[in-house]
């Protein structure tokens, strides 16, 4: 398949599940090796996820861009003036990434979990719990005391912060699962729960991509010296590109959408879609060891 063409379609992956609970690496990890075959493993292909991943997160302070004046304006009393500095909404973004960052950062270094990122079975089994626990929680948790996100508690944004881990450890998780899960078994509404990890996702896919963009531009061998890269090509180049514009405006449509239909109906329909997805892919990682 032309080269153009595949940066497109996985552009507009990433796009389309980047910010639904759904996982975008498993999607892009699965697309990847039926359409770039070996290539797939390559240093190139590696950096790429990662730039692709750059044009989601930009469309979230374009569409959420008002509310961040607000929150700015207002900081730290609040709209209301019933906030301070360490429950305004801005402070509890921080807090709540912050609690999932320094473990991550510790587990990355320590633990090697990038290694999960392409055993089937863990994003499999992933896709099928989370499924699980996102439509339990879904039907269960219906009276909210939390109903906007300006009346976010403390314990709350930790609690999500501390969930949000999950993701980082388990590919298949999927970052937006783990936190509006987390957010509504601390009694948040969908709305509430969805908009904060959208405010969430900002500064904790902004630092992780930026990390693993680092760790990519500067790499080391087993005995810690720097290696050098082979040159990125004008075809590579126009290639990054075409999936970083793609999947900025496929996600900036994709956040529009999303928002008005959590409103009205959950999310059952993407755990359903998780558990059939994650079933499917288990019973294939199985096979292959059978």
């Amino acid at each position: 398949m032309n080269l153009y063409l595949i940066s497109v379609l996985l552009g507009i992956i990433e796009g389309l599940t980047e910010f639904l609970p759904i996982s975008s690496t498993a999607h892009l990890k699965l697309a990847m090796k039926p359409l770039l075959g070996a290539q797939a493993d390559s240093s190139f292909w590696d950096m790429y996820l990662i730039v692709i991943q750059l044009g989601a997160i930009l469309a979230l302070p374009v569409f959420f861009w008002s509310r961040i004046v607000k929150f700015c304006s207002t900081f730290p009393r609040g709209e209301r003036g019933d906030r301070n500095i360490l429950n305004h909404p801005l402070s509890l973004v921080m807090i709540a990434f912050v609690t999932t960052a320094i473990p991550m950062y510790l587990l990355s270094h320590f633990h090697k979990i990038d290694k999960n990122q392409d055993n089937l079975i863990i994003i499999g089994a992933a896709l099928l719990i989370g499924g699980i626990v996102m439509w339990v929680v879904d039907v269960v948790f219906t009276h909210p005391t939390t109903l906007h996100m300006e009346q976010m508690t403390l314990p709350q944004a930790i609690w999500v912060g501390m969930c949000q881990i999950l993701s980082g450890a388990f590919p298949g998780t999927s970052r937006s699962m783990s936190t509006i899960a987390a957010g509504q078994l601390g009694g948040m509404s969908r709305g509430a729960a969805l908009e904060f990890s959208f405010f969430l996702s900002m500064p904790t896919m902004t630092a992780a991509t930026v990390y693993t963009l680092y760790k990519w531009l500067f790499p080391k061998d087993a005995s810690g010296h720097h290696v050098a890269h082979d040159p990125i090509s004008s075809q590579q180049w126009i290639l990054l590109v075409i999936g970083l514009v793609v999947s900025f405006i496929v996600a900036l449509a994709v956040v529009a959408w999303f928002m008005n239909w959590v409103r009205r109906r959950g999310f059952t329909p993407f755990a359903i879609y998780r558990i059939l997805l994650g079933t499917a892919v288990l019973a294939y990682a199985f096979s292959k060891h059978a």
